[in-house]
C-alpha cells in the first residue's frame, strides 16, 4: 500500500524564499532556541531600538517608519513584561519572535527594521547585553557576600582558631583573619569580572552577517547608545567572538571553586568533631529518619552547584574549539550554559551571604582547638631564634624533640615544664612560656597581613573602604 506523502507547512517567511518545503519536525525541535533565549528579550528590544534610530538619522529609513517601529516594539516590549506575550517555537528564537510581533502590530514597515543587521550581529549583541547586566548583577552579590565577611572579621578579630594546613592543626589564628581571606579572594573575582565586563564593551551591531553592509550605516551610534565603548573592529571577529561568554563563565567558575572552599569550610566546622560553627534553621534542614540531624545542606548544595559552573564553562570551550569563522549554529549551544551558570552564581551568593550572616560562633570550641595539636610549636622554636640566637634549622629540630617529649607525656606544650624542657634544650628560660599560649602567639604575628587582632582590625577597616566604598 502507497504510504500518503507527508504534509508540510509552508517554509519559514523570515529566510524561507531558498526553500520549497519546511523542515521535518525533528529539524524545529532541534534547531528552535526561543524556550532559553527568550530571556534575551530586553536586550533585543533596545538593540533594535538603537538600530532603528540610527537607521532614521542615516535616512535609511524614513521618521515616519521608525516611529512606528519604536512605538510598536514598546508595545511588545509591554507584552513581555506583564506576561502576556506569546512565544511561538516556529518562529524559531527571540528576533524572529519579535519582529513577528511587530509586523502584526505596525504592518510592512516592520521589515524595515532588519534592513543593514543581520541574526548573526543581533543575537551577538544582545548577548553581550545580557552577560553585561549578568557581570552587573554578580558583581553586587560578591559585594554583598564581602560586607558579611568584613562584619563578621571585625566582630571576630581576636577570636582564636586553629590555622590549618593539609587539614591539620597548624598555627593559632583568628576567626576574622580567616574571614578576611575570602575577601580578598572574591576581590579578585570581582577584578576578573570588572575586565570581562571591559573586554566584551565593544558592540557588534552593524557587521551584520560577517562582512559588514554597502548601507552607509553609523556603528559609533548604536554602540554608544547602549552603552558600548564603541563598535567592534572587525566584522567577521564581531559575529563570530565569544570570547566574552567564555571569559565570563571561567571567572564564573573561579568564584565558584572559592564558594565551594567556603561551603567546605562551613560543612566541617558544623560538624560535631569541629563544632566551631552552628547554622540557623533558614539555612539547615532535618533527617527523615534521624531525628537528631541538623544538616548543612545549603553549604553542600554551594558546595556541588561549583562542578555545575565548571561544566558549563568546560562545555562552551568544547563547542567553540572547532569553528572556522565565522559564525555556526554552533554558537546557538553558548546561551543556556552562561544562563545557567549566572543563575546559580546568584543564588550561591545569596545563600552564602545568609549563611554566614546567621551563623553562631563557638568561641570555646575554637579556643580549645587552637591550644590542642602543638600549634604554637612555630612560636617556640621562633623563640629559641630570637632568644638563643639559635639558627632555625637547630631550633626546629630542638622543637620537634620538645613536642615528642610533650605527646609521650601526654601534655600541651606550655604544661611540660621547664625541668623537662631543660632535658633538650638547657639555656631554655622560663620566658620560653610567654609564647606558649595561644592568644600570645596570635597576638605576636604583627607582620603586615598576619593574624594579630589589631592587624584584623585594621585589615577590615581597609578592605571596608577597598571594597565597599
Amino acid at each position: 500500500m502507497t504510504k500518503p506523502p507527508r504534509k508540510v507547512s509552508a517554509p519559514s517567511a523570515m529566510w524561507g524564499g531558498r526553500f520549497d518545503a519546511a523542515p521535518a519536525a525533528i529539524m524545529e525541535e532541534i534547531n528552535a532556541s526561543i524556550a532559553f533565549d527568550q530571556r534575551l528579550a530586553q536586550q533585543d528590544i533596545a538593540a533594535s531600538k538603537a538600530h532603528c534610530a540610527m537607521l532614521v538619522r542615516q535616512r535609511i529609513i524614513t521618521k515616519a517608519q521608525g516611529n512606528a517601529i519604536l512605538k510598536g516594539l514598546d508595545r511588545v516590549r509591554r507584552e513581555i513584561e506583564s506576561g502576556r506575550f506569546l512565544f511561538r517555537r516556529d518562529l524559531e528564537d527571540i528576533h524572529m519572535n519579535v519582529e513577528s510581533r511587530l509586523k502584526e502590530l505596525i504592518g510592512p514597515a516592520a521589515g524595515r527594521l532588519h534592513t543593514a543587521r543581520s541574526r548573526n550581529d543581533q543575537v551577538a549583541t544582545d548577548f553581550k547585553l545580557w552577560v553585561r547586566d549578568a557581570i552587573d548583577r554578580i558583581d553586587a552579590g560578591i559585594k554583598g557576600l564581602q560586607r558579611v565577611l568584613i562584619e563578621k572579621a571585625e566582630a571576630h578579630a581576636a577570636t582564636v582558631m586553629p590555622g590549618f594546613t593539609h587539614l591539620q592543626p597548624a598555627q593559632p589564628i583568628t576567626y576574622g583573619h580567616h574571614l578576611l581571606a575570602y575577601v580578598e579572594m572574591l576581590g579578585r573575582d570581582r577584578g576578573r569580572f570588572a575586565d570581562c565586563r571591559r573586554r566584551l564593551n565593544e558592540c557588534p551591531l552593524g557587521a551584520a552577517a560577517l562582512a559588514g553592509t554597502s548601507f552607509p550605516i553609523d556603528r559609533a551610534m548604536t554602540a554608544k547608545a547602549l552603552g558600548f565603548s564603541g563598535p567592534a573592529a572587525n566584522s567577521i571577529d564581531a559575529v563570530s567572538d565569544r570570547d566574552f561568554a567564555l571569559e565570563f563563565l571561567g571567572t564564573a567558575s573561579i568564584l565558584a571553586v572559592h564558594l565551594s572552599r567556603l561551603a567546605e569550610e562551613i560543612v566541617l566546622w558544623c560538624s560535631e568533631q569541629f563544632g566551631f560553627l552552628k547554622l540557623s534553621d533558614a539555612f539547615t534542614t532535618g533527617s527523615s529518619i534521624m531525628p537528631q540531624k541538623r544538616n548543612p545542606d545549603a553549604a553542600e548544595l554551594v558546595r556541588a552547584k561549583a562542578g555545575r559552573i565548571i561544566g558549563a564553562a568546560v562545555a562552551l570551550l568544547v563547542a567553540m574549539k572547532g569553528l572556522p569563522l565565522a559564525y555556526g549554529k554552533d554558537m546557538q549551544e553558548d546561551k543556556e550554559p552562561v544562563f545557567d551558570a549566572a543563575d546559580t552564581l546568584d543564588l550561591c551568593l545569596a545563600a552564602m551571604a545568609g549563611m554566614l550572616k546567621d551563623a553562631r560562633v563557638d568561641a570555646g570550641r575554637m579556643r580549645a582547638a587552637a591550644s590542642a595539636g602543638y600549634t604554637t610549636a612555630t612560636d617556640l622554636a621562633d623563640w629559641l631564634v630570637g632568644a638563643l640566637g639559635m639558627p632555625f634549622r637547630d631550633a626546629h629540630r630542638v622543637t620537634g624533640a620538645l613536642v615528642r617529649q610533650a605527646e609521650r607525656k601526654r601534655l600541651p606544650l606550655d604544661k611540660l615544664g621547664l625541668a623537662e624542657m631543660r632535658k633538650i634544650e638547657p639555656r631554655i628560660t622560663k620566658d620560653v612560656l610567654s609564647v606558649l599560649g595561644v592568644d600570645n602567639a596570635v597576638k605576636s604575628r604583627t607582620s603586615a597581613g598576619g593574624t594579630a587582632p589589631a592587624n584584623v582590625r585594621r585589615a577590615a577597616k581597609a578592605t571596608r573602604r577597598r571594597y565597599l566604598g
